[in-house]
Order: C-alpha cells, then sequence, then structure tokens
C-alpha cells in the first residue's frame, strides 16, 4: 500500500490531516491509516491507488511540507548514493577556492550556469579548473578549514542509514581533496570525485583521469546496486543541480527514492522528493524514522 508522508517547516498546522486526506479522497484515491512518525512534526497517510495522482492531489501542500509518495515496500533504503556541494556540504568548493584566487565571481557564475543545465558539466569544469592554475595548493586546505561546512542533518542521516546495514557513497564532481575528508567526517563509505593535478606545490589548472560527471553518478548508483544485490527500489539518491538528473531519474525509474535538496528547477522536475523546507533529516522521516532512533 503506498504511503504519503508529510514533513512540516516547523509544525504540522492544524487540521492539515484532514486536509491532505480530503485531497487524496477528491482525486479518488482511497486513504487508510494515519500515522504519527514524529508528533507534530511528519505524519503519514497510506492509501490505495495511484502514485502519481496522490503527488498532484498533494502539491499545493508543498509550501509549506516536504512531501513523499512512496510504495511501502523497501522503504528503509539500503544504498545512499549522494552529491557533495551544496547537498552534503553547505558550499560549492571549486567557487569558494577561486575567492582565494580573487575570481570567485567569474567561476561562481559558471557553476550556476552548469548546474542548471544551461553548461555542459565537463566542459564547463574543465574551464573553471582552468583558471585556477597557479593556485597554491596550501589553499586548499585553508579553504577547507574555513569555508567547508557539512549541511545540518548530513552527519545524522549517513550514520543512522549506516546503522541499519545500508551502503553510502558520496559522489561528486568536485575534487577528492575535498570528498575524502568530507566523507570521513560523516561517515560514506565509499567516495567518487575528481583529482585535482598538482606539480610543484601549484594547481596546474587540469584534472588526472576521467571526469567525474553526471553519467558517471547514475553509473555508480547501477554498478553499487548490481553488485551489492541492492535492487534500485531501495536506493536513496540525492543532490541538488542538473549534474545529479541521470543519476536521480535512475532512482525515481525503479521506485527508488530521488530526491532533491533544494533542488534547481530542471531537477526539480525529476524527483519524487523535493525538499525545501527541512534539512537533511527529512529524509529519515521520509524512510518511516522517529527522531528517536537517529544517531548523531
Amino acid at each position: 500500500m503506498p504511503i504519503a508522508t508529510l514533513i512540516a517547516a516547523d509544525s504540522t498546522e492544524s487540521g492539515v490531516i484532514s486536509e491532505a486526506c480530503d485531497r487524496l479522497t477528491q482525486s479518488g484515491l482511497a486513504t487508510k491509516n494515519t500515522v504519527w512518525i514524529e508528533q507534530g512534526k511528519a505524519f503519514d497517510i497510506q492509501f490505495e491507488g495511484s502514485v502519481s495522482d496522490a503527488r498532484t492531489a498533494l502539491g499545493p501542500l508543498e509550501t509549506h511540507y516536504d512531501i513523499a509518495v512512496q510504495a511501502s515496500d523497501s522503504r528503509r533504503k539500503m544504498l545512499l548514493v549522494s552529491d557533495m556541494d551544496s547537498t552534503m556540504i553547505v558550499v560549492e568548493c571549486i567557487d569558494e577556492l577561486a575567492d582565494y584566487a580573487g575570481i570567485k565571481p567569474q567561476i561562481a557564475a559558471i557553476t550556476e550556469r552548469a548546474m542548471a543545465g544551461e553548461l555542459d558539466f565537463a566542459q564547463a569544469l574543465t574551464a573553471r579548473v582552468a583558471l585556477l592554475a597557479g593556485l597554491d595548493e596550501n589553499v586548499i586546505a585553508q579553504c577547507l578549514a574555513e569555508r567547508v561546512r557539512t549541511m545540518p542533518g548530513a552527519d545524522i542521516l549517513v550514520r543512522t542509514m549506516r546503522a541499519w546495514g545500508a551502503h553510502t557513497i558520496l559522489v561528486s564532481g568536485g575534487f577528492t581533496r575535498f570528498t575524502d575528508p568530507v566523507a570521513d567526517l560523516l561517515g560514506f563509505a565509499e567516495v567518487h570525485a575528481n583529482v585535482l593535478e598538482i606539480r610543484g606545490g601549484v594547481l596546474t589548472g587540469a584534472l588526472v583521469g576521467d571526469i567525474v560527471d553526471a553519467t558517471t553518478k547514475k553509473n555508480v548508483l547501477h554498478a553499487a546496486s548490481s553488485d551489492r544485490g541492492i535492487a534500485v527500489d531501495n536506493v536513496l539518491a540525492v543532490g541538488d543541480g542538473a549534474n545529479d538528473i541521470p543519476m536521480i531519474a535512475a532512482a525515481v525509474a525503479q521506485d527508488g527514492l530521488g530526491v532533491g535538496f533544494h533542488p534547481r528547477p530542471l531537477l526539480a522536475a525529476q524527483v519524487n522528493l523535493a525538499v525545501r523546507h527541512n534539512d537533511l533529516t527529512a529524509l529519515l522521516y521520509a524512510q518511516g524514522v522517529p527522531r528517536a532512533e537517529w544517531l548523531s
């Protein structure tokens, strides 16, 4: 039986459960049990009928709620595949590196266009990295210490999922010099990212090896699913930009949970959960996990 989960921005408004049930009923869906995941914060409505019809019916409530509609089978996912920049951390690392080089506005503008899907990601990445040529590699550690902060709820999400046996993967179009320490801090088991070429203590403006791009992200999801015998409907994929669309669309297509975290419009059209009001712990509520079961 499908489940609709509504997660409030702050606390649940009076009457919203009845309104949500009425919206489902008016769309020809039979509502069953209503269950609190977290009193006053997040609740489930079990119903019979079309998942897509339920999403449409509940759509107007997304102004104040993050809403997931999904099958009840395999609700607690066994594979987490996540982007890093603006998803697991609060910044875009390449933009912050550019700030130390005095060219942040120039690079940030390219980053935003790439994340919006206006530019080819690989070409945009190559162009931005080239602009960093000559930057002292010690700036990377400085940037990591001064600018990189984890997204609220990221550590709780990763550690809680790992506690029930889920495999966790950080896959980023960013750089290993940032992803590796972030993965260690948050508890990711596997990491995929780009490698900056450094010679004589400075960035050369080039990358080493193949570029980790949108196709790579999708391939990592499928490979991990296949290698570990985890059906794609048991996968949670999360990101924020156009570069994450193939990965997230792959999860959605097989009834997994494809999440846009404060998504750009192009990505928002592809997800089955857009988180706009809450931090990353919304992904635990979406899996039916109350706060009492979270690990920090």
